[in-house]
């Protein structure tokens, strides 16, 4: 019994561990980013992205999200909504990409993103695995990942955090200080 009670502890105490590291994002700063085209979309209204095209406006925030309207993906929203004319004024443009069908994401990007930038559907977690950016225990669901990519699709940061809180202040410095070295 005390052998029992001794491996029960062991075992919740490895599952609090893992649920309680942070997660890293599988591909490294100066990775080539994968391209890609899917449904999008902004103030309701559906789109075709196309990651190379958005690319050559200026760098992207690539935000990665586990599911539309959960309390932590809309506070996450919310902060890049609030931020988003920052990134803008930046030459920067942010879209966030789960997992959820197009017509939840209609809603979602008046709701939650104020209309202010685009999320993506990532049908089939097709997006999410080419980024290495699927939640490990439940891999149809994506990772609470970041990504900034340079307009000549290299990552230059990523940023991996089940907690919505540091994602747009990091990615933000990591456009400005990008925006820095381009006027150098």
């Amino acid at each position: 019994m005390r052998y029992q009670i001794n491996c029960l502890r062991l075992c919740f105490s490895l599952y609090f561990l893992i649920l309680s590291a942070p997660a890293s994002a599988a591909l490294v700063v100066g990775a080539t980013s994968p391209e890609f085209i899917t449904q999008a979309a902004q103030a309701g209204v559906e789109f075709k992205f196309s990651l190379a095209e958005t690319l050559k406006k200026g760098p992207v925030v690539l935000y990665f999200y586990p599911k539309a309207f959960t309390s932590g993906c809309t506070i996450e929203a919310h902060n890049f909504a609030e931020a988003t004319p920052k990134f803008n004024a930046l030459g920067a443009t942010v879209v966030g990409i789960s997992n959820d069908d197009i017509e939840t994401l209609k809603k979602f990007s008046v709701d939650a993103c104020r209309d202010k930038f685009a999320v993506a559907a990532d049908s089939g977690a097709r997006i999410m695995k080419q980024y290495d950016a699927a939640l490990w225990i439940k891999p149809d669901m994506a990772d609470r990942i970041s990504y900034v990519i340079s307009p000549q699709g290299k990552i230059i940061y990523a940023y991996s955090s089940l907690s919505p809180d540091q994602h747009v202040e990091n990615t933000l410095k990591a456009v400005e200080q990008w925006h820095v070295l381009q006027k150098k």
